[in-house]
């Protein structure tokens, strides 16, 4: 397979190609800088990250500079955007990482990449039901004296995020964003009261000291703070669906890599000078989850803490909706390649969303509930597994999924602009690439290594080693599946990340 520009074809605007009807592309035109931001930013899920996994990385980790970590976790990942961005100068594909890991290092190296990108994306968007079941079920006993299981709102939530993804992205874009700047302003409200009331310490800077990031626990505590980014590498993913993909999806992936880690920095801040940053290991260990609310309890009144409650559910939902629409539009661009059966290629009629990627992740996500729920003979109200194995296993499959495809598509850029004789002009971006990859591979390996302290199983478990061996299996699977098909469809085969350019060799071929 080449990688040069002879695989580079003209296509209608937008990057969709009106041969062989509009059923195999998406709707171009459909996402400006606005609603594209909103869209990956969602997954980001803020309040998420500053209730559940900032408390959670200063009580495991014992890590009183986490604020540090995101900005330097921000450098690095503003680094492998500039390469990544390029990328998506030269490849409009809702594919993304695979068609990017394609492109550079090959068609089955990115068939690999393909089934990566898809267990790990439903693994993120599944894992989080297990939390939003447990806390609606909270929610409905403590305000509504109604005790239903967990996974009970859990399936009426993919049964809603199945519909919606059912819609015009457009339209997703607005509930993303609505919810999204509800989340955001909450936590900002937060964070100026802390800083307005601090504790005992003061306005101090301690949690930004180098000497704060040392002791073992570092290069787990990258691990849980880097999935606090993911979803701002899902701007690629609708370049399809923009106007000027080229423009949007580089603006919007460096806005926010840009805004997400000053966001966190800051807030994770706000927690240490509410606490005091020697006591916000102790305090977070004694809150564990609870920690943002006892602390907004305290300055902000009850009322406002009740409503922080129900925005942390639906700041879920937004996550959920958000890693639901990915998953549609992978399974859509396997399937428009010949790696997926070639009726999840397909958009619906009306909306020109990818409807049957829909409906698959939406399966797949009904079919892990209920068999988690089936497994769960513990008592309504009981934090416990299966409900929290099912967000901390798949978060944690998911977020090494995505590590280990950052990486490859770093090398993927370098390789891909040297075989194009551009590695002279693309110098520095080969130079941050390749400094962000070796980066992202550091932070794959203290994942592995960690696991079972990432998933809470014992070091002696069987968990550390099964758990991240999905992913592996996955890029086994995948490449498989490449060689297979360069073996018996040599024509497919060569169109693995082509996207809608694989219409225009249909095209060529037939007149």
């Amino acid at each position: 397979m080449t990688t040069d520009s002879s695989r580079t074809s003209p296509s209608a605007p937008g990057g969709i190609s009106t041969f062989k009807g509009q059923e195999r592309a998406l709707r171009a035109d459909r996402l400006g800088t606005g609603g594209l931001l909103l869209s990956v930013l969602a997954a980001t899920a803020p309040l998420m990250v500053v209730a559940g996994v900032m408390p959670t990385t200063y009580a495991v980790m014992g890590i009183v500079g986490q604020p540090l970590l995101f900005v330097l976790l921000g450098v690095v990942l503003i680094l492998f955007s500039v390469g990544y961005a390029e990328m998506s100068r030269h490849v409009h594909n809702a594919g993304a990482f695979y068609a990017y890991i394609s492109r550079g290092l090959g068609a089955t190296a990115g068939a690999g990449a393909a089934l990566v990108a898809l267990v790990a994306y439903n693994a993120l968007q599944v894992g989080i039901y297990g939390i939003f079941g447990f806390e609606v079920s909270g929610l409905l006993a403590t305000y509504a004296d109604v005790q239903i299981a967990w996974w009970i709102p859990a399936l009426v939530a993919a049964l809603a995020v199945g519909l919606l993804g059912w819609l015009k992205i457009d339209v997703n874009a607005r509930v993303l964003g609505v919810l999204l700047v509800i989340e955001v302003l909450l936590v900002v409200i937060f964070d100026v009261a802390a800083l307005a009331d601090p504790g005992t310490e003061g306005l101090s800077l301690h949690a930004f000291n180098p000497d704060t990031l040392t002791g073992a626990g570092v290069g787990t505590a990258l691990c849980f703070c880097i999935a606090a980014f993911l979803g701002f590498e899902q701007a690629p993913v609708y370049a399809e669906e923009t106007s000027r993909p080229h423009v949007l999806v580089p603006r919007v992936m460096f806005l926010a890599v840009g805004g997400v880690a000053v966001f966190f920095a800051l807030s994770s801040w706000a927690l240490t000078v509410a606490t005091g940053p020697g006591a916000i290991v102790g305090t977070a260990r004694k809150q564990s989850a609870g920690l943002l609310f006892f602390l907004t309890e305290s300055r902000l009144g009850g009322a406002f803490t009740d409503v922080l409650h129900v925005l942390f559910v639906t700041g879920m939902f937004a996550a959920l909706l958000s890693f639901h629409n990915v998953v549609a539009r992978y399974a859509f661009a396997m399937g428009r390649e010949g790696l997926l059966p070639a009726a999840f290629g397909r958009t619906s009629g009306s909306s020109g969303a990818p409807g049957t990627g829909s409906l698959l992740q939406t399966v797949v996500a009904v079919l892990v509930v209920a068999a988690f729920a089936i497994a769960d003979d513990r008592p309504a109200g009981d934090p416990t597994a299966p409900v929290l194995q099912l967000f901390t296993w798949f978060g944690n499959i998911g977020a090494l999924g995505v590590i280990v495809l950052m990486a490859a598509a770093s090398l993927s850029v370098v390789v891909f602009f040297v075989r194009r004789g551009a590695a002279g002009a693309q110098a520095w971006r080969l130079v941050t690439s390749a400094l962000a990859g070796i980066a992202l591979l550091v932070i794959a390996g203290y994942t592995v290594k960690d696991f079972e302290v990432l998933v809470g199983a014992g070091p002696d478990s069987s968990l550390s080693w099964v758990l991240p061996g999905t992913i592996g299996l996955a890029a086994l699977a995948g490449v498989v599946l490449g060689l297979v098909m360069r073996a018996r469809a040599p024509e497919k085969h060569a169109r693995i990340g082509l996207g809608n350019e694989a219409f225009q060799l249909d095209k060529a071929a037939s007149s």
